[in-house]
């Protein structure tokens, strides 16, 4: 295991997915799925959302602490959230099921006792901030930790889709992308975001209101761009071989590049301002070998340290 401590928060849910007439259930939700992913690179990962003790809550719970990551965010009697992904040629679409729900139980105070003093990260995003007293307390909470010198990272995960008020949640996350010093986000994300902009002019936008340090956009099979130390860095999708499908694909390359930067020594907001291109090139390389491995597996699945080590070049470690 690498000394790289992670903290995530926010939606864990039962994905109850259907692919030609066929539905089988996952635990899930992007948070959970970055806890899980990072977790298996290695991290010591603390998930900080609550998880129901319903019988689903056992199976999210189980999921997580086998693959090694500590629940500092409680149980509780609330239902857990639930999911209907239907798959279509590979690609996931959502419904969500998530009122008075257990993960969404939290406050400012709750989420600050849960997070460790020691962690060197802090990530959250997706349903968590769409509306709320939840997503008020995330926001809240990612404000207060920002102050305090804590590596913050976010990844919107926009769904436009079950958003009923846009512009409260717009005003949200470009809040909340001002406190951020990792931040990813799709060319999907970036469209919601930035409605009717054409993409060169969003980006622009996006880099003007965020003090991000690195600042990446996924767009599918057509890689990655980041803006680092005045640069910018393409890299090119690693092709899934076989494609099953893309759930979790984003949450696994999230979960990598925060552990690519652990690994390279980044994980603080002194050394990501050292941050160059060439080492964000390496990072995201890693990032997208790892999401084509998930892709070549039913439903969110990432690799493990060992089968991502097996399939990329060793990355340097810093110290």
């Amino acid at each position: 295991m690498t000394d790289i401590r992670i903290a995530v928060g926010g939606e864990n849910l039962i994905d109850q997915v259907t692919t030609d007439g066929d539905t089988v259930s996952h635990p899930g939700g992007s948070p959970f799925n970055v806890a899980m992913a990072a977790a298996r690179q290695g991290a010591a990962v603390s998930y900080v959302s609550p998880i129901s003790t319903d019988a689903w809550g056992q199976m999210l719970a189980g999921r997580l602490t086998d693959d090694g990551v500590t629940l500092t965010g409680g149980r509780n009697d609330l239902p857990s959230t639930m999911a209907k992904v239907t798959v279509e040629a590979g690609i996931p679409s959502y419904v969500f099921d998530r009122d008075k729900t257990a993960e969404r139980a939290v406050t400012e105070a709750s989420l600050l006792r849960a997070i460790p003093d020691d962690a060197q990260v802090v990530h959250t995003g997706s349903l968590t901030l769409i509306d709320g007293a939840d997503a008020a307390a995330w926001e809240a909470t990612m404000a207060h930790l920002y102050a305090s010198g804590k590596v913050v990272s976010l990844d919107p995960n926009v769904r436009l889709s079950i958003i009923r008020d846009i512009h409260s949640y717009r005003a949200r996350i470009l809040r909340m992308i001002r406190r951020v010093h990792v931040l990813k986000l799709s060319d999907e994300d970036l469209e919601g975001l930035f409605p009717g902009t054409p993409e060169a002019e969003a980006i622009e936008a996006l880099r003007a209101a965020t003090p991000a340090r690195l600042l990446v956009l996924t767009r599918g099979g057509a890689g990655a761009s980041a803006w680092v130390d005045g640069s910018v860095v393409e890299v090119p999708v690693h092709p899934a071989q076989p494609l099953v499908d893309t759930v979790g694909a984003g949450d696994t390359y999230m979960a990598s590049l925060l552990v690519g930067l652990g690994l390279m020594g980044y994980l603080s907001p002194a050394r990501l301002d050292t941050l160059t291109a060439a080492d964000a090139q390496t990072i995201m390389t890693r990032a997208s070998r790892a999401a084509s491995l998930n892709c070549e597996r039913a439903g969110c699945n990432p690799p493990t340290e060992a089968e991502l080590a097996a399939a990329t070049p060793r990355t340097p470690e810093r110290t």
